[in-house]
């Protein structure tokens, strides 16, 4: 008898997303049913991602001893090492150029009105959320130029993976501890390496088991946030040419790692895109590169071929300091809050500086949550955009800020992706996949 089918993962994730977005546009039709979906409906997609969240520190800390150690080379990690920072590199510099080139090209400020940019002044006056991103920025710019690299060095790895945020100490200390177990003798650093090579494992059958629930968790998210900007349609379709002409970047910067894919490995775009689409839908629902890195590794590794000693290094650093997406909207923001606010602002050297400014901020702001907008309040500094002028600038595109968010990250995630089957291939650790499933061995 022919064993039926099973529907791909990413199908039942597609479906749960459409029925999401129905189920949302459908509550808000009637009485209480904003309410409901933020009591009854909301929470497991709270929960999905929060087990995802849970799962991301140990992950990064038992792959990446275990791929380091099993390198047996310091010299071959220093390789991966800078083969990985010099593409993120790259990628985030065309990321930034592409967003300059299709905002000064589309124009988007030309269509805002001065009636518009008053309502958005009324209606995120005193806003909270964009109070703090500015707040949180200016500490930013006033540490020490090479706080970043201080705080990437931790002084107590139990405090460290207490939360998400640290994502960096715990990398530097797996890279540590990884380096010291092939410095020491095979026989000593064979218990140790068996303990991490097991936990390693048990978190992968975790993401398994997880993502088992993805259609129903995504389902929930996207209800979620279609209630969630319910009220903002008519600012929202003032800034439809803005949204566009994000949205047209990051299409364009899609395309940018397709080319470079097969380029550097041979692999079919097309089948890329289809083993990663998982952590791609999960990332859009989510708008978190964190929450999405388990997934994304389990991707990699299982469906796409590459191995853990690469993964386990690039995907990591990846989700904490590369954000092609997000460095992309950046470009395309602050041009758009210059050409409504500060035409005065907008020269050459000013958009020179743009790429400078938002290359180092996507590093130095990367463990911040809600990186995006603290981001930009920092690339707008630099430029010497008026201070006073700030809260109006966040103003004008926070009404939009999270479906655009949801696809800058799977712009996130994809780069992440892309840069390690590239670093795989350079170094020969790209393998023919061998997928698991969360029931191989009942």
């Amino acid at each position: 008898m022919e064993k039926k089918k099973k529907l791909a993962l990413h199908w039942k994730i597609l479906i749960g997303m459409i029925a999401g977005l129905l189920a949302g546009f459908l509550l808000l039709q009637f009485d209480g049913g904003k309410q409901f979906t933020y009591d009854w409906i909301a929470p497991w997609g709270k929960i999905f991602v929060n087990l995802l969240k849970l799962i991301a520190i140990p992950l990064i800390l038992a792959s990446l001893v275990k791929g380091v150690s099993d390198l047996k080379d310091i010299a071959k990690f220093k390789t991966i090492g800078l083969r990985t920072i010099g593409l993120y590199i790259l990628t985030t510099i065309f990321a930034i150029s592409i967003g300059l080139i299709t905002v000064n090209i589309l124009q988007p400020g030309a269509g805002v009105s001065k009636d518009t940019i008053s309502k958005l002044e009324q209606t995120y006056a005193g806003n909270q959320k964009i109070a703090q991103k500015i707040t949180v920025a200016k500490q930013q710019k006033t540490q020490p130029k090479l706080q970043f690299l201080v705080d990437i060095v931790p002084d107590n790895i139990f405090k460290a993976m207490s939360s998400n945020s640290n994502m960096l100490q715990v990398i530097f200390f797996a890279i540590f501890l990884g380096i010291t177990l092939i410095l020491i003798p095979e026989h000593k650093a064979a218990p140790l390496k068996d303990i991490f090579d097991s936990l390693n494992e048990a978190i992968l059958k975790m993401v398994d088991i997880i993502m088992l629930t993805a259609p129903y968790a995504v389902f929930a998210l996207i209800a979620n946030v279609i209630v969630g900007t319910a009220g903002d349609w008519e600012l929202l379709s003032s800034l439809l040419k803005y949204g566009f002409a994000v949205i047209l970047g990051l299409s364009i910067m899609l395309i940018v790692y397709m080319l470079m894919l097969k380029f550097f490995t041979g692999k079919n775009p097309f089948w890329f895109m289809k083993q990663l689409a998982p952590a791609q839908l999960l990332a859009f629902s989510s708008s978190s590169s964190a929450a999405t890195l388990p997934v994304t590794m389990e991707r990699v590794e299982e469906h796409i071929g590459v191995d853990q000693e690469v993964s386990s290094f690039v995907l990591p650093v990846g989700a904490t300091v590369n954000m092609d997406g997000t460095s992309l909207y950046q470009a395309v923001a602050a041009v758009f809050i210059l050409q409504v606010l500060w035409p005065e602002g907008l020269s050459f050297t000013n958009q020179l500086t743009i790429i400078l400014t938002a290359l180092l901020a996507s590093i130095g702001a990367a463990a911040v949550p809600g990186a995006g907008m603290i981001m930009l309040v920092i690339v707008l500094e630099a430029l010497g955009f008026p201070s006073e002028k700030l809260p109006i600038a966040l103003a004008l595109i926070f009404a939009i800020d999270r479906p655009l968010d949801m696809m800058r990250t799977v712009i996130n995630v994809t780069g992440d992706a892309t840069v390690s089957t590239i670093v795989a291939k350079s170094v020969g650790k790209l393998h023919t996949p061998k997928p698991k499933n969360w029931n191989d061995h009942i």
